[in-house]
């Protein structure tokens, strides 16, 4: 059941992408924007933690 889940959903994704690409693609750089956000800080933390 999981499997065919997995499927149905990843057929809806590429659908929603086909037919609407400009908003499909501001998602995903609002994803990849997040999780650089969450890189840069975990970056700092350990500078501020390396330098007392």
């Amino acid at each position: 059941m999981k499997k065919i889940l997995g499927w149905i959903l990843l057929f809806l994704l590429v659908f929603w992408i086909g037919t609407n690409p400009g908003p499909a693609a501001e998602v995903a750089r609002s994803l990849g924007d997040g999780v650089a956000q969450i890189f840069r800080n975990i970056g700092t933390f350990f500078v501020e933690l390396a330098n007392g």
